[in-house]
């Protein structure tokens, strides 16, 4: 335990840090690991690997981004806004790859290999996309003379234009909906917002008279006809667990779902654990997004509470789609469950974005000032 006297760095962030939001995170990345053990190990027999295969690779994905969450939490918002628009110039360059060099799976190509590697660069470009645009609105509120919300909406119309031509339907309404919850925090023109609600329906049907792949999913879930083998079974999973679970490794729906250890791994926890398990989760998340947003709404620095108030509506939408298919609410949109499904980029990238959130919401200097601290200021002016 660090001494409220050492003024070291570790010390400096041990006592600014919110450990609420550390402890859920952390929270988070141990049911990852848990629901792994529960649920890849059928997926991995299946396929002729190692029992613990995929479970394996979780704590080998869960390491670094443990890690990588940390560092980043040390930062300050300088240094996050200058990190962010080097990789979402990188992952732009990247996402320009993926429609020439990336691997077609279902109809899609999300995924680029480098250097023996599989990364998915839209998720990486979302925590970058979100604190670029924060500090854009933040730049136009400072000096309405920037055009900084304009220098936004092309950004947006960017990184959209690139996620439609991969096609990655459920990431576009992800950033839109984020893009839209920040635009709002801005406190634009309710013209502007019923716009971007509009283009988003139009980019749905866009998307559906378009692309085979995203009709047949959204004619799957309408009709119920199709192969909806993958959500039925989910859905038969919960049921299957009722209120406390049938038993840790009991579960059998596990055993035919492709993705039971990915994006079903919600259904998993619900037969093997219970729907006590599945609200625990959802509770976790709630608290999360609910904390976040509360931080945001009463901090003074508008390129803080823009770019908290984005980080966690990316997380809690991600999050709310993925429970949303598992519950057979939504049709099927290859959306991982934050820290909990299984996938290296996911991991990452969703520790680089709660790692901001840890930075930003390190508490003030003046509120230090009772415990015999004077720090530098925490959230520089937007430059």
């Amino acid at each position: 335990m660090q001494s409220r006297l050492d003024k070291s760095p570790v010390a400096t962030w041990w006592w600014t840090i919110d450990r609420w939001f550390l402890a859920a995170f952390l929270s988070l990345m141990g049911l990852g690991i848990v629901l792994s053990f529960a649920a890849s190990p059928a997926v991995a027999e299946r396929i002729g690997l190692d029992s613990f295969h995929f479970a394996t690779r979780q704590i080998i994905f869960t390491i670094p981004a443990l890690i990588v969450m940390l560092a980043v939490s040390f930062l300050e918002a300088r240094q996050i806004r200058r990190m962010s628009l080097v990789m979402l110039c990188i992952m732009l360059v990247l996402m320009v790859a993926v429609l020439y060099i990336g691997v077609e799976v279902k109809g899609a190509r999300r995924w680029v290999s480098l250097a023996g590697l599989s990364i998915q660069p839209s998720e990486f470009l979302k925590p970058a996309f979100v604190i670029i645009c924060a500090w854009l609105f933040a730049e136009h509120k400072r000096q309405p003379d920037i055009p900084g919300n304009l220098f936004a909406m092309l950004l947006l119309a960017l990184v959209i234009s690139l996620l439609v031509a991969q096609p990655d339907l459920g990431q576009t309404m992800l950033v839109l909906g984020t893009w839209g919850v920040m635009f709002f925090m801005a406190g634009l023109p309710w013209f502007w917002i019923v716009a971007l609600g509009a283009a988003g329906v139009g980019g749905v049907f866009a998307a559906y008279t378009v692309f085979p792949h995203v009709a047949a999913r959204i004619d799957k879930f309408l009709t119920g006809e199709g192969d909806t083998f993958q959500v039925d079974m989910g859905r038969e999973a919960l049921i299957n667990g009722g209120w406390f679970g049938v038993g840790p490794g009991e579960g059998t729906v596990k055993r035919v779902i492709p993705d039971s250890h990915a994006d079903f791994v919600f259904s998993v926890a619900g037969e093997e654990f219970g729907l006590i398990m599945c609200f625990f989760i959802m509770s976790i998340f709630a608290f999360i997004v609910l904390r976040g947003l509360s931080i945001a709404l009463k901090e003074h620095d508008d390129f803080t509470r823009y770019a908290v108030g984005g980080l966690v509506t990316v997380f809690g939408l991600q999050s709310a789609i993925n429970m949303c298919v598992n519950l057979q609410l939504m049709p099927a949109k290859g959306m991982t469950l934050p820290f909990i499904s299984y996938g290296g980029s996911s991991q990452i990238a969703i520790a680089v974005s709660m790692g901001m959130v840890l930075a930003l919401t390190r508490r003030h200097p003046e509120k230090r000032k009772q415990i015999g601290y004077t720090f530098s200021q925490r959230a520089m002016p937007a430059e």
